[in-house]
């Protein structure tokens, strides 16, 4: 998965302002000229794919035979309004031609039928306002996520899905001032996206609890905040690019969009642990730099989260989680080397105020990530991405070859192997390495 694919570089407007060619919003030296103009269409654009997967330790089986569809549109209505509407559609045969998952998990990730982004953009001045379900995007680190912290994410396999496919668009009201290199974002979400983590039992189910002895383990149902004004998220962020320097802060109040297994432990009729994925009220505060230095682009980014909970293993805990006050930051950089060739480095870190002795984790949690990318022709390109724990022996390998075969058309061949202890974070996939195919279609 690369965060940074297609992102614009530091400098750029599109840096600062966060815009693409998709969704760019209106600016005040065309506002004029837009309010004259037609209400009209871009057509419909977007792709469809067909991925499969194949897990080869044991027990062998086919773990992904999915069929996306992809489709969006946007357009000018005139008088400073533009819009954009868009949905995804998936359907897993591998939970009808296999029975090697429990019916809840066939039943959740079979077919899925999602709104994407479908909202409004209304300029007025240097102000803008966007109504409707969007992606805000506030990280822009490769492969993991720090500063990204309003967006949602479909975590039915895990982080390794591409970014366009991972995110999940928010019910938001975001508006925007702009003025010279200044930027300011103020975001209300009154209805919450939450991560899509899927049911036990599923090939990345995120929380597998060690056993306990002579106690069994069962999953209730996840439990969402109820939809009122004191569960809605809000934030500020403020940005500004001088003299080459992307620099920009936030503060963000949400319901987690992350969940924390909660446990209860019932003795009768037989002795029970029961977990259960709840939200929390959290709140974040960090920032974001970025610099462009010719070949070498520096990028790094910076939270820290209050009201969090995270789990303990010890029998003996009420519910089993504890609070815990943490800062998370990134700092990374991307270098363009002769050959059509690509490096990111990037070291990560996870520090934990009043560390708990009975966390999983250490007091400070550290890694590191390097990717390199190699066009091999104009139309065949290779990529190693590897992801890992400083602290133990913790990691993620993905190699990837991408042939874009046709006009519009590209094929990509890969791996993901895990390896770690059965509680790491991508330990806890050890034993369920795959190869996949991707076929992708875009229109």
């Amino acid at each position: 998965m690369l965060a940074a694919a297609g992102e614009a570089k530091p400098g750029s407007r599109d840096a600062l302002f966060g815009d693409d060619d998709d969704d760019a919003l209106l600016k005040a030296g065309a506002a004029s000229a837009e309010k004259k103009a037609p209400a009209s269409g871009s057509g419909i654009k977007g792709f469809l794919q067909y991925e499969m997967a194949r897990a080869y330790d044991s027990p062998v089986h086919w773990s992904k035979m999915l069929t996306r569809a992809d489709v969006s549109a946007q357009g000018n209505l005139g008088d400073g309004i533009k819009w954009k509407l868009g949905a995804r559609m998936d359907y897993d045969a591998v939970f009808s031609a296999t029975d090697f998952y429990p019916s809840a998990v066939a039943k959740d990730q079979r077919f899925n039928l999602n709104l994407r982004e479908n909202y409004l953009d209304v300029g007025a001045g240097d102000w803008d306002f966007r109504l409707g379900k969007q992606h805000v995007v506030w990280g822009e680190m490769v492969g993991l996520f720090f500063a990204d912290v309003v967006s949602a994410r479909d975590m039915h396999e895990f982080i390794l899905p591409e970014f366009d496919v991972l995110r999940i668009p928010q019910w938001a009201a975001r508006a925007e001032y702009f003025k010279d290199d200044f930027h300011a974002e103020l975001l209300w979400i009154p209805v919450a996206t939450y991560n899509e983590i899927g049911k036990p039992g599923a090939e990345f189910y995120p929380f597998n609890p060690s056993a306990m002895p002579g106690i069994s383990t069962q999953f209730r149902d996840e439990v969402r905040p109820s939809r009122t004004l004191a569960n809605t998220n809000y934030g500020l962020r403020l940005s500004t690019l001088k003299n080459g320097w992307d620099v920009s802060g936030f503060a963000y109040s949400s319901m987690d969009i992350e969940p924390t297994f909660y446990r209860e432990v019932v003795a009768v009729p037989q002795p029970t642990a029961f977990y259960e994925a709840r939200h929390d009220r959290i709140n974040q505060f960090g920032g974001t730099l970025a610099k462009d230095f010719g070949s070498v682009v520096l990028k790094s980014e910076g939270v820290y989260t209050r009201g969090r909970k995270f789990y303990v293993s010890t029998p003996d805990d009420a519910d089993g989680v504890v609070p815990q006050n943490t800062i998370d930051w990134a700092l990374g950089l991307d270098f363009s080397l002769p050959a059509e060739t690509r490096l990111n480095m990037q070291v990560f870190q996870r520090a934990f105020f009043n560390h708990d002795p009975n966390l999983l984790s250490d007091k400070q949690e550290n890694g590191y990530s390097l990717l390199v990318n190699h066009k091999l022709n104009d139309k065949l390109e290779a990529q190693l991405m590897w992801i890992a724990s400083f602290n133990r022996t913790d990691w993620l390998l993905r190699p990837r070859v991408t042939w874009n075969f046709e006009r519009n058309w590209r094929l990509a061949v890969g791996a993901d192997v895990f390896n770690g202890p059965p509680l790491g974070l991508f330990g806890q996939y050890a034993g369920k390495d795959r190869v996949y195919s991707e076929v992708r279609y875009s229109f």
